[in-house]
């Protein structure tokens, strides 16, 4: 059985929460190896952002926090991009059919 491709997620303090965890799971279950990596080897903690009625703009909270295992640093490098966690199912499906056209995985 042949081993599973690796993703590397890039991303570092302050990200939402969503954005990082929600691809992150999907990942792994579709079969991929995920790792997180930022600039150092820390915890990261990540935010929540909420639409609330009457803000012309989301609200910022504290949200989780997980390892950074594998050290990487990126300028930019876009592939397929969305405007924040609520386009997640439309953006990670069409993530992963970019992915299974371009990888050697049978998922």
């Amino acid at each position: 059985m042949p081993e599973p491709e690796k993703i590397l997620i890039v991303t570092g303090d302050a990200a939402e929460s969503l954005e990082v965890l929600y691809p992150y799971q999907r990942l792994l279950e579709e079969g991929y190896e995920v790792h997180i990596a930022a600039p150092e080897r820390k915890t990261l903690r990540f935010v929540v952002h909420d639409f609330e009625p009457g803000y012309d703009t989301y609200t910022e909270k504290p949200g989780y926090t997980f390892p950074a295992n594998p050290t990487a640093r990126i300028c930019h490098g876009p592939l397929i991009s969305s405007r924040a966690w609520p386009d997640h199912p439309a953006w990670m499906r069409e993530f992963l059919r970019v992915l299974r056209t371009r990888s050697n995985s049978p998922n």
